[in-house]
């Protein structure tokens, strides 16, 4: 035998290594992947295994794990049962005593869900303008004497948006005030000026922690696309803001949105009363979890903060974390129990709308039944792969009776809000898509009475105002290329 046979039996037992290592990661992924898992998330990653072997198990092993670690999993647990066992004499019924029972299921749901209390003697004020949240925040933080909490998902460093809150979080500190923030590692960290602005923190004594970062060499790594997307500031415990804005300047620093003058659109509440304490039990549940001070080591302060806040007004809250924390998609849960109680009407505002099939049933049944449901969406989002996704679900929603408003570019409709009937409203940082149901860690605040609908209403009448409706013959008229793109899109969203 030559050299040239033995070159031709060599790459021939080779190919059959190969062929025979493809084919056992494809029987064995068969029953393995769908475990635990969505059909059509477990179809999506059995596809990309079947068509490459090799890439599609590494990206699997990397990138289909949606839990934390055991630690903070566990963290999370502890301080759920705390909590719900120093508020167990706080029920649904005791702040909304003549609220519907669908209101009170859903309360009680969050309840079980994300522990914390529905509460009353809120005031809440939406705040739709972009500085004017901003101006609001730095004016109760030059007010703080005791303690300021920020948490957002992104951070921008200095400049005319920016450089007002950080620098009255520079005067707190002078004057004795402990000033604590967290900001999610590689959201803020892909933001041109993030090791200025950690600098300036550390120059000036802010206390600054990154929330769920990326350090192998610190043993401390998991799923890089598990995400802290909560927006969260509290000043001494008074007074809280949250909603959908990051701590940046409007165009989000990108050279891209400049050129073309594309500004984030964003909806955030201001709130004195009870439901502060529980914004700051979030807050402090995240801290915890990126350092070593325990900002809850004395629940029984919890209960009674919670029991003892003064009424600042007449709204009813309650506040609903959820993530991979968590053993429950909260988010989704809350969103599908509302959706299939809506009687009247659903106004629905989400930037990134990519739902799973559950909440596509439950806002096409609505639809069905006749509810009025109306989704306000960007015309044109600022993630390509994600509004391609999101495409792909107009037609079913347009056939069900769903109205669709498309809000004008370049602007991105970033708010997150729903109103359900006359009776509730939900608003926070959830997107209504799968990465914000099992990757990301979201805030959400659901509010109960007609005064607070009305109010986010106005908001939605404005949307509408700046947007085009999309009817089924328009959208029937698109390319075919159009929808095979939108097509793939949608599979690829499916990969959680």
């Amino acid at each position: 035998m030559d050299a040239g046979d033995d070159a031709l039996t060599l790459g021939a037992a080779l190919w059959s290594i190969a062929v025979g290592i493809e084919l056992t990661i494809r029987i064995t992924m068969v029953g393995i992947v769908p475990g635990n898992r969505r059909p059509t998330t477990a179809m999506a990653w059995l596809l990309a295994i079947f068509f490459l072997p090799v890439a599609g198990l590494l990206l699997y092993l990397l990138f289909a794990n949606t839990k934390l670690s055991r630690r903070r999993i566990e963290r999370q647990r502890n301080v759920n049962e705390s909590i719900l066992e120093a508020t167990q004499h706080l029920s649904g019924g005791t702040w909304a005593p003549d609220a519907p029972d669908w209101v009170l299921s859903a309360v009680e749901l969050n309840r079980r869900l994300g522990a914390l209390p529905l509460q009353g003697g809120n005031a809440v004020e939406f705040i739709t303008g972009y500085k004017e949240s901003l101006d609001e925040m730095r004016l109760e933080i030059d007010r703080a004497r005791r303690y300021i909490h920020v948490q957002f998902y992104i951070i921008g460093d200095d400049d005319e948006y920016v450089a007002p809150i950080l620098e009255a979080l520079e005067r707190a500190v002078a004057r004795g005030v402990k000033v604590r923030v967290l900001f999610d590692h590689l959201g803020s960290l892909r933001v041109k000026g993030y090791f200025a602005l950690v600098r300036r923190m550390s120059a000036a004594g802010i206390n600054w922690r990154r929330m769920l970062p990326l350090a192998p060499f610190q043993r401390r790594w998991r799923r890089p696309d598990l995400r802290n997307h909560r927006k969260i500031v509290v000043v001494d415990g008074q007074v809280a803001f949250t909603g959908s804005q990051n701590l940046i300047e409007p165009g989000y620093k990108r050279s891209s949105a400049h050129k073309v003058g594309r500004e984030w659109v964003e909806l955030m509440v201001k709130v004195h009363g009870p439901l502060v304490t529980s914004l700051d039990v979030v807050f402090a549940t995240d801290w915890s979890q990126e350092s070593d001070e325990d900002l809850l080591q004395d629940l029984a302060a919890v209960e009674d903060a919670i029991r003892e806040a003064p009424d600042a007004g007449e709204d009813l809250g309650q506040v609903v974390p959820s993530g991979p924390g968590f053993e429950t998609e909260n988010n989704l849960r809350l969103f599908n129990t509302l959706i299939y109680s809506a009687t009247e009407r659903l106004s629905i505002t989400s930037p990134y709308f990519v739902p799973d099939d559950s909440l596509l049933y439950a806002i096409t049944t609505a639809a069905q039944r006749g509810v009025e449901v109306e989704l306000f969406v960007c015309e044109k989002g600022d993630q390509a792969l994600v509004q391609h996704a999101q495409q792909s679900y107009y037609e079913a929603l347009l056939r069900a009776g769903v109205r669709i408003y498309l809000y004008k570019a370049p602007a991105v409709l970033h708010s997150k809000c729903m109103a359900v009937d006359d009776d509730v409203v939900v608003m926070g940082s959830s997107n209504m898509d799968m990465r914000s149901f099992s990757l990301n860690l979201e805030i959400t605040l659901m509010l109960l009475g007609s005064d607070l609908v009305d109010e986010l209403m106005k908001v939605q009448d404005s949307y509408r105002a700046n947007s085009t409706e999309l009817t089924l013959e328009q959208w029937n008229e698109r390319p075919m290329l159009s929808r095979w793109i939108d097509n793939v899109a949608r599979l690829s969203a499916t990969l959680q």
